[in-house]
Parts: structure tokens; sequence; C-alpha cells
């Protein structure tokens, strides 16, 4: 069984730094990815609300916890606050939702999953004809209730995602903990470099999301489809003797960014896990980018009206 190296963060905190993301996961595709992902060596398992399977997800930990292949202290259990729980005193009866559905009495991480409030309710993405309805919460006061969720005890690190450079800086300013990671989207046609080197200047690290650049969704650009099918990317594939999903996500490894590739295929799994016996040249990496073409595969259009969007800025 591989082992997979670990990240630690700003609060002496460690996350094994590949981990199974779970979106777009169905409630019943997504037991058995969590339990084969266990089986081959992962340790990182990445959740949310939003993603409307982690009673699932819990299910399969549960089992096996139950078997005696893993213990809860082996696994770093990530979730997210979705946008709909933006109301501070909203933040911790949802938290406590998740924990429950996940069936853990502690989560390892727990992000804030945008920086936009949406209206409350049962519907996740409540919109009208100009898009996401929203709520005028600042997610400023919005961390500050996970802070104190976190001083609790029932979570060990906290964090953010889709945050930008203004953004993250406004947190900064009135943070008591000071956030461990912001989870973005990050691929060679996405590279956000000015955006990765900011972070780590704060002690933030990165958490790359769609490390593969998506392959399921549109194109990314016109003339090829997606990172994956990249000249260049192939190139390197057959250079190290990889396969060009093994390029992409060990080009993250080497910019220091932890990684959740998404897959429900045991085989894929074993692939995108099996990373850490080769090392790309400095030359490859930095050829990886050069290919950058602000190729967002989730701009998630419906919000873009939101005052908190934050993809209008330029990081």
């Amino acid at each position: 069984m591989v082992q997979v190296p670990t990240v630690t963060f700003n609060d002496g905190k460690k996350i094994p730094v590949i981990g199974l993301g779970t979106l777009k996961s169905t409630p019943a595709e997504v037991i058995q990815a969590v339990k084969d992902a266990i089986d081959v060596g992962y340790r990182h398992i990445d959740c949310a609300h939003v993603y409307e399977n982690e009673k699932e997800v819990g299910a399969a930990i549960a089992a096996k916890i139950a078997e005696g292949v893993v213990k809860r202290e082996d696994l770093f259990i990530t979730s997210k606050l979705w946008n709909t729980f933006h109301r501070p005193e909203a933040v911790e009866p949802a938290f406590r939702r998740c924990l429950k559905e996940l069936g853990v009495d502690y989560l390892d991480l727990y992000l804030l999953h945008w920086p936009m409030g949406f209206k409350e309710g049962d519907d996740l993405n409540p919109a009208d004809a100009n898009g996401i309805i929203p709520t005028d919460y600042d997610y400023v006061d919005t961390w500050k209730a996970i802070e104190e969720v976190y001083k609790k005890g029932l979570i060990k690190s906290i964090g953010i995602s889709n945050f930008n450079k203004k953004q993250i800086e406004r947190i900064l300013e009135v943070c008591t903990v000071v956030p461990v990671t912001n989870q973005i989207e990050c691929h060679p046609y996405l590279d956000q470099r000015k955006l990765s080197d900011f972070c780590h200047s704060k002690g933030i690290t990165i958490t790359a999301y769609s490390p593969i650049g998506a392959p399921g969704k549109a194109r990314l650009r016109p003339e090829d489809t997606k990172p994956i099918d990249d000249k260049i990317v192939k190139d390197l594939a057959v250079k190290y003797n990889k396969t060009p999903a093994q390029i992409l996500l060990r080009y993250q490894i080497q910019r220091n960014h932890i990684i959740i590739p998404k897959t429900v295929s045991k085989k894929r799994m074993i692939e995108n896990i099996s990373i850490f016996d080769f090392e790309l040249a400095e030359k490859d990496v930095a050829l990886l980018g050069t290919i950058d073409c602000n190729g967002r595969s989730s701009p998630f259009s419906l919000a873009k009206r939101h005052k908190f969007y934050p993809f209008h800025d330029e990081y």
C-alpha cells in the first residue's frame, strides 16, 4: 500500500497530500468509492454539505472502522459550510448536522466553502431571474462564527475555499485563527500562480480541486479539450512513462499543493495515488506553467452578480 506524504499546516496539524474528492459522486457510488479509497491507502476524504452524500460517506467510514482497517484517528476528514448557512447563528447548527451525517464526533478540517452567502432554506442554490438570491451576511462575520466552533475543540483546523486575495486579506485583518488552507480550482489551464504565491506568503496552503482539469466538464479552451488531452501533458506522460493524469497530479505536488482528485473508479484511485515514485524535472514543471489560459471549469456563473463573487478580480 502506498505511503502518502503529509503537509504541515500553520497550526502544526498534518494533512495527507492527496485525498479523495467526493463531489458529484452519487450516494450509491460514494459508499463503495470511499471503501475502495481506504483499502488502497487514502486516509484523506474531502466532503461538503452541498454534495448531498455525507451520510453515505460516513457509512463507508464506519464500515472500514468496524472492519478494523482504520481507526478514526488514522483518517483526515474535511467538510465545508455551505452558502445558505452564512448567518453567524446558523454556523454551529450546520456544523453539528455535518458531524451527525458523517457519524463522527470531530472534523479534521472545516472550510468556509465560498465567500458568498445565499438565502436560507432547503434550496441549496436559491435563484430567481437575476441569478442567486443573496444575503447581506459578510463572510468575515461567518468566519468569526467558525472560529467560535473551532475554539470548542470540535474541529482540528479551519480554512477557506474559493477566496481571492482581497477576501483573504480582509479575513487576515480580523481573524484570531489564520486559515490553514484555501481550496481552489487549480490545474495547468488555471495555474493560480499569483494566488498560490500570495497564500504561501501568508502561511496558507493551497488545496487544489479539479487538479486533472475536471475532464467530465465542458472544454476549457477551443483548440484542445482539456489539460489531460494537452500535447505537452501527453508528451511528458510518454517521457516519464506515466499517465497524463499522473503528470497533472505530480505537477501540483511539486508546487507544494494538496490535491483532492475525484473518482469512483478503484483503478483510477490506484493510478492517482501512485505518484510518489517519480519527480518532474524543474524545466518540465516550468513548461507546464506555460499553458495557463485562465481556463476555469467551475466559474459558478449563477452567482456572478453576488457582491462577494470571488472571480471578478485578477486573483
